[in-house]
C-alpha cells in the first residue's frame, strides 16, 4: 500500500495521500522515476490505495481484502498496463486501451491506465490518448512513467500533473549485480531472466576486452558482440550495462563505494588506466550513441562509431 512509501518517498506520498482522502486526484499523472528502484511497485501501491473503497494507504487498516489480491495477481479488470511493444509503445495498443475503456467499469467507478516508459510514445500513438487526456472522463485515470521527463513529448506533459521520485541508492541491496542490473535496465522487459544475464555477461566483456585492445576490438566485433546483441531492446540493455559499469570505475576511482558491481581486478585496472575525467568523457560519449538506439540507425555500424569515439578517432 501507498504507506510504505512514506519514507522513502515522503513529499509524493504526501501529495497523493491528500488527493486520495480529499478526492482530489488529478486525471492524468506523469511519474519520473528519477532511478527510483521500485517505481512500479511504488505505482501499484498508488493504484491499490486510489481504488480502495475505504481509501485505505496502509495494510493494517486493509486486512484481508480480495481486491488487492486481485489487483496483485494482474487479473484486476480495471487496471490496464501498457508497455512498449519492442521499441516503441504502438498506436494500435492505445486504440485497443481506448476500445476496452469505452465500455463501463466492472468494479467500482475508477478505471486506471499505466504506461510505462512514456517516452517510446511517438507522434503517431500519443495522438492516440491526446483525447482521454484533453477531454478527461471523472472516473478514468492515466497515470504514465518515464526515467526522463524531458524525452516525453511535451503535449503529454502540457497535459498531466508532474511527480517526481526521489532517487534512491541501491548500494546496500541485498540484490546480487545481475538483479540490481535488471531493475535498472529491464525490469519491463518480457526477456527471461537467463538471456537477459547472458547479455550483461557480454556487454561487460566487451569493455573488458576493449580496455585491453583499444582499436583492436574492432576486428572481433562481431565475436564480442553483434552475434551476441542483435535486436535494439538488447543495445538498449547492453549499453545501461555498460554505462553503470564505468560508473562504478568512476566511483572507485573516486574513492566512493561501488553501486552494482562487486570489485574486481577488471574494474580497478581500468580505473587505474582511465583518469576521472577520461572515464566521464566515455560515459558522456556512450550515453550520447545509446540515445541513437531508439531510431532506425544501423546498429552493426553503431558499435564500430562507439569504439572510434571512445578513441577519439571521431567525436
Amino acid at each position: 500500500m501507498l504507506d510504505e512509501y512514506k519514507n522513502s518517498q515522503p513529499i509524493i506520498y504526501k501529495i497523493l495521500k491528500n488527493a486520495i482522502l480529499n478526492d482530489k486526484c488529478s486525471h492524468a499523472y506523469l511519474i519520473e522515476t528519477g532511478g527510483f528502484y521500485d517505481s512500479l511497485g511504488f505505482t501499484m501501491a498508488f493504484v491499490k490505495s486510489l481504488l480502495c473503497p475505504k481509501k485505505n494507504l496502509t495494510k493494517e487498516k486493509c486486512g484481508n481484502c480480495h481486491q488487492c489480491e486481485v489487483i496483485d495477481s494482474g487479473n484486476f479488470p480495471e487496471i490496464e498496463i501498457i508497455k512498449p511493444d519492442g521499441l516503441w509503445i504502438k498506436k494500435e495498443q492505445l486504440q485497443n486501451l481506448q476500445k476496452e475503456f469505452n465500455t463501463k467499469a466492472l468494479i467500482g467507478n475508477k478505471r486506471v491506465y499505466i504506461i510505462m516508459e512514456a517516452d517510446r510514445l511517438n507522434k503517431s500513438s500519443a495522438n492516440s490518448i491526446l483525447k482521454f487526456l484533453e477531454e478527461p472522463d471523472n472516473n478514468l485515470i492515466a497515470i504514465l512513467l518515464t526515467d526522463n521527463i524531458y524525452n516525453v513529448l511535451t503535449t503529454i506533459i502540457s497535459r498531466c500533473q508532474i511527480l517526481k521520485l526521489k532517487s534512491t541508492n541501491i548500494i546496500n541491496s541485498s540484490l546480487n549485480q545481475y538483479q540490481k542490473l535488471k531493475q535498472i535496465t529491464a525490469s519491463n522487459s518480457n526477456i527471461e531472466d537467463d538471456i537477459i544475464n547472458q547479455k550483461i555477461e557480454k556487454a561487460i566483456d566487451f569493455v573488458n576486452y576493449y580496455e585491453k585492445n583499444h582499436l583492436n576490438t574492432m576486428l572481433y566485433i562481431n565475436k564480442l558482440w553483434h552475434d551476441n546483441i542483435t535486436t535494439k531492446e538488447e543495445y538498449l540493455i547492453a549499453f545501461e550495462v555498460i554505462i553503470n559499469y564505468y560508473k562504478d570505475i568512476l566511483n572507485y576511482n573516486l574513492l566512493k563505494p561501488l553501486e552494482i558491481f562487486e570489485l574486481n581486478d577488471n574494474i580497478k585496472k581500468i580505473a587505474q588506466n582511465n583518469s576521472t575525467q577520461e572515464i566521464c568523457n566515455k560515459i558522456t560519449k556512450i550515453v550520447t550513441l545509446k540515445d541513437l538506439i531508439k531510431y532506425n540507425i544501423n546498429t552493426s555500424l553503431l558499435m564500430d562509431k562507439l569504439i572510434m569515439s571512445l578513441e577519439g578517432v571521431i567525436q
